[in-house]
């Protein structure tokens, strides 16, 4: 599987759901989720456990297009309202590729997470972010992604998805770090 193609042709995409299947909320069946993509017109339609991540192929187009029209599907099939941020295989590559905490010394991969946005924030919010206390949890931001390090967990960080939608005036959602990493392993081909 490709990571992009010529003008016209398929690319790899990342579909990432916010808040589903949580607490019993919101709750969309993986083989029911694969369906709708593939009624939706998108190929090699494939889901990663039970949170919401689905890798598919489509005729190249704008990621917050793609992610505007299967929000608009959601509501349709399912009756309820849920986030969603498109990646390209490639972007979701460079996320990879350029986690800055992944370097750093005495770091648990175990307790790194990647928030996605739907775009980069403008840089005049970002300067919000440095007066955020964040105790022992560590951040940083580049383009569409913050890198966080949580060794309390996750479920602890005051960097949740609210507040970094709300501080970075875009749309988020977030994944662990294994997470991510096979996501982007599914989107060549590889898992």
């Amino acid at each position: 599987m490709k990571n992009s193609s010529p003008a016209g042709g398929k690319s790899t995409y990342v579909a990432l759901l916010r808040g589903i299947n949580l607490g019993g909320h919101k709750i969309v069946k993986m083989d029911q989720l694969r369906k709708m993509f593939e009624e939706m017109g998108f190929a090699e339609v494939r889901t990663y456990i039970q949170s919401g991540n689905v890798v598919f192929n489509a005729t190249a187009r704008d990621p917050v297009s793609l992610a505007k029209r299967i929000e608009e599907k959601i509501v349709r099939q399912f009756g309820f309202p849920v986030a969603v941020v498109v990646k390209t295989a490639v972007e979701v590559g460079d996320v990879i590729k350029n986690n800055p905490l992944v370097k750093e010394k005495d770091i648990e991969v175990s307790k790194l997470h990647v928030t996605f946005l739907s775009s980069a924030p403008e840089k005049s919010v970002l300067k919000m972010l440095d007066g955020v206390d964040v105790e022992e949890d560590r951040f940083c931001c580049a383009g569409e992604a913050v890198y966080l390090y949580c060794p309390n967990g996750y479920h602890a960080t005051k960097l949740g998805n609210n507040v970094l939608e709300k501080m970075l005036k875009v749309g988020t959602t977030t994944r662990n770090w294994r997470t991510a990493n096979q996501l982007y392993q599914m989107t060549l081909g590889q898992a």
